[in-house]
């Protein structure tokens, strides 16, 4: 397990599958916000990527959230998108409605800052978020993520098109200790 100061990122155990159904993706505008295309609803049981691990998958790496103290559930967390040849990947996490404001993104982001460029050897990181997601700009920012760009109006969320700000980290810029 990957340990933050607050939160630890493990592999997805087989009881966290329906915790993340039910609190993120179930939850329409939520999972809008937080998916590339429209929102579907998932089978119980089903196999879907954003669940179910695929450990034969070489592009991403997917983690279980969990309280540092207790060892509750409280999210997702990856890297996508890994790019071997040019070093670089996306981060994405979603957290569950009842951990949301306690600072538990900004140290997913740390830990996944530190698995990407110190265990993975990445060169850079890369968020995408929508403009008026203001958690996960701060956690970004406080991590040392600069923004690069607005893709403006690149986002169909519920009825309207919204802008999605680029944020990214090089390997020589981050501060491992900088975690707001």
């Amino acid at each position: 397990m990957l340990k933050g100061s607050k939160v630890g990122l493990r592999a997805r155990h087989e009881d966290d599958i329906p915790i993340l159904r039910t609190e993120l993706y179930d939850d329409v505008v939520n999972a809008s916000r937080a998916e590339a295309g429209p929102w579907r609803p998932i089978t119980p049981g089903s196999k879907d990527p954003r669940l179910v691990v695929d450990e034969t998958a070489q592009g991403s790496v997917s983690f279980s959230v969990i309280e540092l103290d207790g060892g509750t559930l409280v999210g997702s967390a990856n890297l996508w998108g890994i790019d071997t040849h040019s070093r670089c990947a996306h981060i994405g996490l979603g957290l569950l409605p009842s951990a949301r404001g306690k600072g538990y993104g900004t140290d997913v982001v740390a830990t996944l800052c530190h698995y990407g460029f110190v265990v993975r050897g990445l060169h850079r990181l890369q968020i995408e978020t929508l403009s008026d997601n203001t958690a996960m700009l701060r956690s970004a920012e406080r991590n040392g993520f600069v923004r690069e760009g607005v893709l403006r109006s690149s986002a169909w969320v519920m009825g309207e098109f919204l802008d999605e700000v680029l944020l990214g980290l090089l390997a020589q810029e981050w501060k491992p200790d900088a975690r707001g």
